[in-house]
């Protein structure tokens, strides 16, 4: 079962991709949906800037930011004496699991294709979708969401 969700998780970030939104806010909107619903739509708004390594800068990964953001909006914390460390090692984590799983944390060094190229696109499409999908298993694994 968990396995579905994953692979839920991995079709929906790269169908959002696909439509049209940018690699951050696909799998920000893939977590939305599938782990945390009641969160307003509106707030892809925030996730916008990070697509192309932050506003096509090449910089860090849209699709990592947005699971770094997703993590946080779980295990954030909303007030400055809250304990932030659980947040800091689960983010840690997962930066650590995508280096791990894709070659790299930079945009540029991920895609070498130039920006919006066809070749860009498929191979974006597939790290958003892998990313949703691995972002969705890290989280079921540390028990962050459970799947139905």
């Amino acid at each position: 079962m968990s396995q579905d969700l994953a692979m839920e998780a991995r079709n929906k970030a790269g169908d959002y991709f696909r439509r049209g939104y940018n690699c951050a806010e696909s799998v920000f909107l893939a977590f939305r949906d599938l782990a945390a619903p009641g969160l307003d739509t509106g707030l892809v708004k925030m996730f916008t800037g990070l697509g192309g390594g932050l506003g096509h800068a090449g910089c860090i990964c849209g699709a990592l930011n947005a699971s770094a953001l997703s993590i946080g909006l779980l295990k954030g914390r909303t007030s400055a004496d809250g304990d932030r460390y659980s947040c800091y090692n689960l983010t840690s984590e997962f930066h650590d699991l995508f280096k791990e799983r894709f070659g790299g944390t930079c945009c540029r060094a991920l895609n070498r294709y130039s920006f919006d190229s066809k070749e860009h696109i498929k191979n974006c499409l597939k790290i958003t979708g892998n990313t949703g999908k691995l972002l969705m298993e890290f989280l079921m694994t540390k028990d962050l969401v459970k799947p139905e």
